[in-house]
């Protein structure tokens, strides 16, 4: 098993507020940052450091730095816009790529509209972020373009999941691990996530 569910007070009671139908855009986006952050750093337990010395105003010490500019996030347009301001609250200097990506609403499947990446993407530990791990379709098919440009190392960071979407990164990408707030108890005849909390994409961006 590859997932690592934040289980955690503080995490329930977000995710409580988060999927209340009566929270607003701009508390849902703060929340939704607010998470995002948290599970940053749950995704870089293993981050590799760099020795490094620096000199503080008594004097100088030997430390650890982490190289930065080894990681690139890249967002699920459109929702996974909505996380990005979290994972730089913590990594400010990350690079950010985007791949742009719609549901066929009779297929389900992913249909690919954009994708840009930084340079040297294949030299980068890539951080797929997107609020919804439903299908898993658009993950993995993600995760699928980033292995085809050389991309070695890949995470993928959601706030809620479902066991379909779990399943689907597991089998078509076990080498992937997956950072999730909650795992949620299943997917509805429009592959919607139960109980969810909604179209994360227009409550983050006041679309509906």
């Amino acid at each position: 098993m590859n997932e690592f569910v934040l289980n955690h007070p503080l995490i329930t009671h977000k995710l409580a507020i988060l999927r209340d139908v009566n929270t607003g855009t701009k508390e849902f986006r703060e929340l939704v940052t607010e998470i995002s952050t948290i599970l940053m750093y749950e995704a870089m337990r293993d981050a590799k450091l760099e020795k490094t010395t620096i000199e503080t105003p008594l004097e100088k010490i030997e430390t650890g730095m982490i190289d930065e500019d080894g990681y690139a996030i890249v967002p699920i347009l459109r929702a996974g816009m909505g996380m990005v301001d979290g994972i730089l609250n913590v990594f400010p200097n990350a690079k950010i790529g985007h791949i742009g990506l719609y549901r066929n609403e009779e297929t389900f499947q992913p249909v690919e509209y954009y994708y840009k990446m930084p340079d040297g993407i294949a030299n980068r530990e890539a951080l797929v972020i997107d609020p919804m791990l439903a299908t898993g379709g658009s993950a993995s098919a993600t995760i699928s373009k980033l292995k085809d440009d050389g991309v070695k190392k890949i995470k993928l960071l959601c706030i809620v999941a479902a066991p379909q979407g779990i399943k689907c990164i597991e089998n078509d990408h076990p080498d992937v691990q997956i950072f999730c707030a909650v795992v949620d108890r299943e997917l509805n005849e429009n592959a919607y996530i139960l109980p969810g909390l909604g179209d994360a994409g227009d409550r983050i961006y006041g679309t509906k």
